[in-house]
């Protein structure tokens, strides 16, 4: 239900973004920093991170060494939601990540601890900034998003 809010039928006025506007592009990069770093740290204890659209996991992978070595490994992913790929039409290589795995909501309360952010900063960035990422899918806009 979390992620509803980020299917979209009709275009965004800037008065959804009141926060961003505030904000400059450092500030905006520096919460995304601190979002990754969380994310980071909870992959590294085999947790899953729902941030609203998707989740960021670890799944099973191998890797070939030298000729004939095959070691098994773990890669992150993301794997956005069914709805969100369903309502936008995203075709994304299937990867299934492991039932076992358990997951958790980003932490706005750490992450703005982490980075000197009142909470509502960052919670109201991180979900204006996923906002308007749905809209550039909306509008079949190309959009880059690079974690660390």
């Amino acid at each position: 239900a979390k992620m509803m809010k980020y299917l979209l039928f009709s275009p965004l006025g800037s008065e959804k973004f009141p926060t961003l506007k505030e904000l400059t592009t450092n500030e905006i990069c520096r919460v995304w920093a601190g979002a990754s770093t969380y994310i980071r740290k909870q992959l590294l204890q085999k947790r899953a991170v729902d941030i609203g659209i998707g989740m960021f996991a670890l799944v099973p992978a191998r890797a070939t060494v030298g000729e004939d070595k095959v070691l098994p490994v773990e890669r992150p992913v993301f794997q956005p939601c069914r709805f969100l790929k369903k309502f936008y039409k995203l075709r994304c290589a299937k990867t299934k990540i492991p039932d076992e795995t358990p997951f958790v909501q980003l932490d706005f309360e750490q992450i703005a601890a982490n980075t000197h952010f009142r909470r509502e900063i960052v919670e109201q960035c991180i979900h204006e900034t996923l906002l308007y990422f749905a809209g550039a899918l909306r509008d079949n806009k190309e959009v880059e998003f690079s974690f660390k």
